[in-house]
């Protein structure tokens, strides 16, 4: 009888950490840390980019190329605010202060992102050498060069999510 409730006791508080982490993390998979070494880029284990399956090559002259497109499709910011609290204790940045990051699209919605996806969402610095203010910068010369055609949506995103601050030499637009 006392094994029984031992192994009962034991099931419950296994059970319960595990529901605990879940419930915390929104996901098991998600309660790993994201490591800095990578910076200015995300870790690409946890942000590795996403697309928005709405646009494509065929798709960019309703989508992406139009004027105002993004805001049409941008997150609200309840919910980035939100998800970069978590995700800068997932990176463990000394720094909490929400205002010392903007939770960015690896891939931009000028060129298709996932919007609200956390696998092409993070808290990305806006101190240092290479900021959040520099990627836009690229994010913007990219989608130029792709609604003229310079470069496909593809080859962008491609370099885009690779490394952004190599992205335009590695297209060769720089």
């Amino acid at each position: 009888m006392r094994v029984t409730r031992r192994l009962t006791a034991t099931s419950t508080s296994l059970a319960l950490a595990v529901a605990g982490l879940i419930i915390g993390t929104g996901s098991a998979a998600h309660a790993q840390s994201c490591s800095q070494a990578y910076l200015p880029l995300p870790d690409p284990t946890c942000q590795p980019g996403a697309y928005n399956p709405d646009v494509t090559q065929s798709t960019i002259d309703t989508t992406i190329c139009v004027s105002g497109w993004t805001a049409t499709v941008r997150p609200s910011s309840s919910y980035t605010n939100a998800l970069k609290v978590q995700q800068i204790t997932e990176y463990g940045y000394a720094d909490t202060s929400t205002a010392d990051y903007e939770e960015d699209h690896l891939v931009p919605l000028e060129l298709g992102g996932a919007p609200q996806s956390a696998k092409n969402l993070w808290p990305e610095p806006r101190y240092g050498d290479t900021t959040a203010t520099n990627k836009d910068t690229v994010e913007n010369k990219l989608k130029k060069d792709v609604c003229n055609g310079t470069v496909t949506l593809s080859a962008a995103r491609s370099a885009i999510a690779k490394n952004w601050t190599t992205a335009l030499s590695s297209l060769g637009l720089s």
